[in-house]
């Protein structure tokens, strides 16, 4: 069969058809999903926030409380509407840029112990709501609001406001400084840009237990190269600066500070630099540059830090009353130490969680004292709660499961599993209550538990694709790469062979070959439809599949990881002969759009041609976490970052390629495509550039988002023949 012809233009549309509007408007069916769940130590109450439907796009405050959800705070709402509309402060928004938020409304919160009482901001301004009755009511303060975070017995609120951190009553009255930036590079109480888009530290403060003081980040960046983020198509409109540290370039300078709600202040004595014990490599950097955690519990506050080359990291206790630090912990690795989510935890024993040292075939978590077994893949630690450390781990790479522990050995140390059916599970905890969060590949829900038995549900209001997605699961050639293929809905085998799209992402920290049902597969399902088989693999530097695995890209991101994209094509074209490898194209933004260009550039032999989006072409101009992570430093080792940009390489294009960029991503900058786009001219190698106005890393914009999938799915048409 061949694929469907254009339809009339006055024909009524196809699922298929209207599928790259449905994509654009729901966000990438995000819209509708409950998140940030937090569940109190009681097990009571559970907060969250969630749209009211797959296309509204303004998040609201819920409760789930006594087996029904109530509505705490909507902005579009009584009292909110009234009030008079500010402006999001520019911190707020480059927070959201950095956690890939695409609504509106109330997209953050936070609690004090209890959860009675919770904060948010809107545009600026703070807003307090009670979970056990009461409307949302304004709290007046002495200017914009970023991150408000309650004391632990809700008397005081923090926030942070122009670069200060600031702490206000209930009632507005008593706002004050607790510290103040020096000047316009400081600011106090929030994270820097590393941090928040390469370490996964959102947060900048943290309360004691007590509610008497708070560990507050300082951050500094004097002596970090600025960038100007312009808008083209307003040239009127001045540029936005962003602190963006370079692969090789000056990092933020961060300190902490223990400061009473009285005002006085101490400094923490973070050390200055790795012992005798750190591993030494062709690029060494033993200094502490990076607070990749911190937090303060029971026992007082825990820090851990990292090394500039990464290869260190120590937790750290910290005297409160002298800010002295005492290392409970080192890990080292001679690639880098991998950082696991929501470790390190402090466990009501002052025992540690922590990740295990790496070894075997799977990573593995230390419970105080008691290692997972082997085959458990550990991704990230959720928290403790009714006595169990809880956790997300798998056995199988496609799957990701929740998990429970009791620390400190004997018979109920061994995990239990929590989630059941096969899918990408994660959880929140308090008390006896598991929210579990499941992705599957029949859709998505959201289950209360309790004592171990299903107690309710939190509606996910998501729309469901036009496209069904139809994947078959792969293991293909001698690594056994997981992949997934996927077949028009209308094709049969002996039909016309069919042009082979791959359409992985095959980057650090990123997995698409899941037992899930979701905006990619749907995606890749409609690219499908429009006459390609298209092909996701996971290969080596993907997580899931151990240290091995993971750090083999150290040195050389691209090598292997085309390599493994060539035998997951050539083994799924050997099980089935209706692929066309004489028609081959690949597509992806970011990592991936990358890996399209160096395909074409590198593979021409086996890639036809390529859509590359966001590709961030010239690693030097990465971050500095980031890209040294696997790279060194441009400096020390610059054979690695030439071997690895794409700029050098651009006399060799014989290809179609199509280069796509925002021209507001601040992640990935437009320089990237920019500098290829011009290397390519230079040799005379023709191409398409699809510049997109506004746009950041993450396309948010309607027609934009839609209009990009149909203008790749005609290039590749064309370029492939279809």
């Amino acid at each position: 069969m061949t694929p469907p012809s254009e339809p009339p233009f006055d024909a009524p549309a196809t699922a298929a058809e209207r599928f790259p509007l449905q994509f654009a408007r729901t966000r990438r069916f995000s819209l509708g999903v409950p998140r940030q769940f937090t569940v109190s130590p009681d097990g009571e109450r559970v907060l969250f926030v969630r749209t009211t439907s797959g296309t509204d796009p303004v998040s609201r405050l819920w409760l789930y409380d006594n087996g029904a959800e109530r509505l705490l705070a909507d902005p579009l709402g009584p009292g909110f509407a009234d009030d008079a509309p500010g402006e999001t402060p520019p911190e707020e928004t480059a927070r959201r840029e950095r956690a890939r938020v695409t609504t509106s409304g109330v997209v953050s919160y936070a609690t004090d112990d209890p959860a009675l009482l919770v904060a948010f901001a809107l545009q600026g301004v703070l807003w307090v709501v009670r979970t056990d009755g009461g409307a949302p009511r304004r709290v007046a303060t002495a200017g914009p609001v970023v991150d408000p975070r309650p004391s632990p017995d809700g008397s005081l609120i923090a926030y942070v406001s122009q670069g200060a951190l600031r702490t206000v009553r209930m009632d507005g009255t008593g706002d004050r400084p607790l510290a103040e930036p020096e000047d316009e590079n400081v600011t106090y109480g929030l994270s820097d840009y590393v941090s928040q888009e390469s370490i996964g530290r959102s947060r900048g403060y943290w309360w004691s237990p007590r509610g008497d003081a708070l560990l507050v980040a300082r951050v500094d960046t004097t002596e970090v190269h600025k960038r100007y983020i312009a808008d083209p198509s307003d040239p009127g409109r001045p540029p936005r600066v962003v602190s963006y540290p370079a692969a090789g370039t000056a990092n933020a300078k961060v300190s902490l500070h223990l400061i009473r709600v009285g005002g006085e202040r101490i400094g923490v004595h973070l050390p200055e630099e790795a012992g005798e014990e750190h591993p030494e490599g062709v690029w060494t950097d033993r200094a502490f540059e990076y607070v990749v955690a911190a937090g303060w519990d029971g026992h007082g506050p825990l820090v851990s830090v990292q090394t500039r080359d990464q290869r260190s990291v120590h937790v750290l206790e910290v005297d409160e009353t002298s800010g002295a630090t005492r290392t409970s912990h080192r890990a080292h690795d001679r690639a880098w130490v991998s950082l696991r989510p929501g470790t390190p935890l402090r466990l009501g024993s002052g025992a540690l969680v922590v990740a295990a040292q790496p070894g075997g075939d799977t990573q593995g978590l230390d419970i105080g004292g008691a290692v997972t077994p082997p085959g458990l893949e550990v991704r990230e630690v959720i928290g403790a709660a009714d006595g169990r450390v809880f956790f997300t781990a798998g056995e199988e790479p496609t799957e990701i499961h929740v998990w429970s522990s009791a620390p400190g050995g004997g018979p109920d140390a061994a995990p239990v599993r929590v989630s059941g059916t096969p899918g990408v599970h994660t959880a929140a905890v308090g008390g006896p209550t598991v929210v579990l969060d499941s992705r599957t590949p029949d859709g998505h829900t959201v289950t209360v538990h309790r004592a171990g038995m299903p107690a309710g549900r939190i509606a996910v209001l998501a729309e469901e694709p036009l496209v069904t997605p139809r994947p078959l699961a792969l293991r293909l050639g001698k690594r056994e790469l997981r992949s997934r293929l996927y077949l028009p809905s209308w094709h049969r085998p002996g039909d016309a062979p069919l042009p082979v799209l791959l359409s992985p992402y095959a980057g650090h920290g990123m997995q698409v070959v899941l037992e899930v049902r979701t905006w990619w597969t749907a995606v890749a399902q409609w690219f499908a439809e429009q006459g390609f088989a298209v092909l996701v693999t996971d290969g080596r530097g993907t997580p899931g599949r151990g240290e091995e695995w993971e750090k083999s890209v150290y040195g050389d991101r691209l090598t292997a990881v085309l390599e493994d994209q060539t035998d997951a094509l050539h083994a799924a074209a050997a099980r089935h002969p209706d692929l066309d490898l004489t028609r081959v194209a690949m597509r992806g933004w970011s990592f991936s759009g990358y890996l399209a260009a160096a395909a074409v550039l590198r593979h021409p032999e086996v890639f036809h041609a390529a859509v590359a989006g966001a590709a961030p072409a010239d690693r030097r101009l990465y971050d500095t976490h980031w890209e040294e992570r696997f790279l060194g430093h441009p400096d020390v080792q610059p054979e690695n970052y030439t071997r690895n940009s794409l700029l050098d390489e651009a006399a060799g294009l014989t290809r179609p390629l199509m280069l796509v960029h925002g021209l507001a991503d601040d992640n990935v900058a437009v320089a990237h495509t920019l500098r290829l786009s011009a290397a390519l001219l230079a040799a005379g190698r023709p191409h398409t550039v699809l510049p997109l106005s506004g746009a950041g890393h993450l396309v948010g914009q309607e027609r934009t988002a839609s209009s990009l999938l149909l203008l790749e799915r005609d290039f590749l048409r064309k370029t492939l023949e279809l």
